[in-house]
């Protein structure tokens, strides 16, 4: 959550002024205080609904991984559901049922090794969820360490490339985070240089499937085999945490033959966005484990469940269930055939339309969308005229969002633009796309230079919410 300062300087001072159809008298409403009275619903409606008019239309958004489409019916069931909180297990018995079938079906999906016995989680989104893995990491390298402990401090090792909530993992829960840089083409981390990294106060090795940066997979298989080779040259045991916030719901469907989860004996852990590719509102995030030793049980809270025990693990307490219902709805409504269906089409639309950008001509990709359904692209050398942070402004003012961003260590001269293509995001929007972003084109390329640079991101900053400036959020 982005963290507000009580600063207004950058916003008006007035105060907000009624319609003077709601009043016949003037009535002005302050901005920054409660106001002293009440006023009608429809007013108060009408005042809030006036200003969120400035947003982005989300549909639009092609920077965000998170859903901005669902069916009426989910809707209507997270209407239904709106008032039930998710901690309350003893009160809402059948929502808790719900969370503990979904639990199932992904450990399932992901191929555990029995279904029956890994353990798992709901969670507000996958950062929740990445930072639940990354305590259970640490929490089994105490463990290994011993009753005497150690002076050393743990560390995780992970490619540049991570989502921002592994540096607030490693910052919040004392953790050195060592991160393998970009070389060259290669955007993420490479198996051999993360093992150079890793040493016996090692809690894990993250992988990501799917990229902020690029939507590419990163090689987990690999990473196992070097770790595997690690272990019998030294000894050290050391586990892997997918971050599958996107791919882990992509994977399954569309590459089935691809070796990144549970088969894998050296992953202890996932987790995944329900509301990205699990096409479910914000917000709602797994984590689940291999097995119970994955999980150790005195990170576990037990709750009295109707008589039974309930297992409880998560940073949040209170949260809403709708989501989690929605989820269930979606598993339900689709079904393994449907998910194949939705993550094609939008694979189908980030490749085509990767290839249509690409023929343009002053365009490079640095990723097509053939793994995740996004894809990410340059200006090429030798276009002088306007730089990408350009081609992101004169898009916008058509109403989409592309983010332009630059690449971290060791690629901070890579500047790119991504595409997002989500479940809605349609071949039409895609064509529609196309045909702005050729209009803009025809203006940019009469300009005597580049009028923008990572500075003049603005608002739409594409790594706002982290301290390092050049890393994208998870959105």
């Amino acid at each position: 959550m982005p963290l507000k300062r009580a600063q207004h300087d950058s916003h008006p001072s007035r105060d907000l002024e009624l319609n003077p159809v709601f009043s016949r008298e003037p009535v002005k409403v302050p901005r920054h205080a409660l106001p002293r009275g009440e006023m009608e619903p429809e007013t108060a409606y009408q005042l809030v609904h006036d200003e969120l008019m400035l947003d982005g239309n989300a549909r639009l958004n092609l920077a965000t991984f998170v859903s901005t489409w669902a069916e009426p019916q989910a809707l209507r069931l997270m209407g239904e559901c709106a008032e039930k909180n998710m901690i309350d297990k003893d009160e809402y018995p059948q929502t808790a049922e719900l969370e503990t079938r979904c639990v199932h079906m992904l450990a399932r999906l992901w191929n555990a090794p029995d279904s029956r016995r890994a353990v798992g989680c709901s969670t507000t989104g996958s950062s929740e969820a990445a930072m639940l893995g990354g305590l259970a990491l640490k929490r089994r390298w105490q463990h290994r360490r011993g009753a005497g402990g150690t002076a050393a401090k743990p560390n995780l090792v992970m490619g540049i490339n991570v989502q921002v909530c592994w540096e607030k993992f490693a910052d919040y829960f004392d953790v050195e985070a060592r991160y393998v840089p970009m070389e060259g083409d290669r955007y993420h981390l490479s198996p051999e240089a993360a093992v150079e990294l890793c040493d016996e106060n090692t809690i894990g090795v993250v992988a990501v499937l799917g990229s902020t940066f690029d939507g590419s997979y990163e090689p987990v298989a690999e990473l196992a085999a070097a770790l595997d080779d690690l272990e019998e040259r030294t000894g050290l045991d050391i586990p892997i945490h997918v971050d599958g916030a996107s791919g882990a719901m992509i994977a399954p469907f569309l590459d089935p033959d691809l070796v990144w989860d549970f088969r894998l004996p050296r992953v202890a852990s996932i987790n995944t966005s329900g509301h990205k590719f699990g096409l479910v509102m914000p917000g709602v995030g797994w984590a689940l484990w291999r097995d119970e030793q994955a999980l150790p049980d005195d990170l576990v809270f037990h709750v009295n469940y109707l008589g039974g025990d309930m297992p409880t693990f998560a940073l949040n307490f209170s949260r809403p269930g709708a989501q989690v219902v929605a989820q269930y709805y979606n598993f339900l409504r689709l079904g393994f055939d449907g998910y194949r269906r939705v993550q094609q089409t939008c694979r189908d639309v980030a490749t085509r339309l990767a290839g249509e950008i690409a023929e343009l001509g002053p365009f490079e990709l640095i990723t097509d969308g053939s793994q995740t359904p996004v894809f990410a692209f340059r200006v090429r050398e030798g276009i002088d005229a306007f730089s990408v942070f350009d081609v992101s402004a004169s898009l916008r003012e058509r109403g989409w969002l592309v983010p332009a961003y630059t690449f971290p260590a060791n690629r901070t001269d890579l500047s790119v633009l991504r595409i997002v293509a989500r479940n809605g995001f349609s071949h039409d929007l895609a064509d529609l796309l196309l045909a702005d972003l050729k209009r803009v084109l025809e203006r940019l390329e009469r300009q005597s230079g580049p009028q923008r640079d990572a500075d003049d991101a603005g608002g739409f900053a594409h790594g706002a919410e982290t301290k390092n400036p050049k890393r994208p959020g998870r959105h």
